[in-house]
């Protein structure tokens, strides 16, 4: 079996991390998706990829891929700047700004 390890990226909607500290071992699909004729449904015979294993480290999901023999691509995630502004967000309503702030 085929699998990805891998640590979520965090949803675009909102601005928090959840969700995103674990690491996840997701199998690859092993069979296409088939559409239901009667119904129009998608379906697949492959319930390998409704599998989604959380582990707390990389380490941890690496130890169980190969305990159970499954071979597995880890993908590195990409780091996220932080932003940090010097004086925050109390700077935008500040009395000693030199330019004026409007909307």
């Amino acid at each position: 079996m085929r699998a990805r390890i891998y640590r979520p990226a965090r949803n675009a909607m909102t601005s928090g991390m959840a969700k995103t500290r674990d690491w996840v071992l997701e199998y690859a699909p092993a069979s296409a998706r088939d559409v239901d004729p009667l119904m129009g449904w998608t379906s697949s015979s492959d319930t390998q990829a409704q599998v989604h294993l959380r582990f707390e480290s990389k380490q941890a999901a690496l130890d169980y891929a190969e305990a159970h023999g499954i071979d597995a691509k880890v993908i590195e995630p990409h780091q996220r700047r932080t932003n940090i502004r010097p004086r925050g967000y109390g700077e935008n309503f500040a009395t000693d700004r030199r330019v004026p702030w409007t909307h």
